[in-house]
């Protein structure tokens, strides 16, 4: 009798132990979330209203490559 209740305790509190591809994944896990992106674009730093002057430049269709040089010509004056 003690010994079917031992082997009833033993079963019930392996029943709720993590699996083993989870402790392999979980480390994984962890390295992607903190690793840094491999291919990061340098982003062009604008304000708010450098936004907006963007945003009217392609909506007129322009260039973005002479929008871009006239908005921070813009800045620096």
């Amino acid at each position: 009798m003690k010994l079917a209740i031992v082997a009833l305790l033993v079963s019930g509190a392996t029943a709720f132990t993590p699996s083993i591809p989870y402790l392999a994944t979980r480390s994984a896990v962890a390295t992607q979330v903190f690793a840094e992106p491999e291919n990061e674009e340098g982003g062009l730093d604008l304000d708010l209203e450098e936004m907006f002057d963007m945003f009217d430049a392609a909506d007129k269709g322009q260039d973005f490559d002479k929008a871009i040089k006239e908005v921070k010509k813009e800045k620096e004056e």
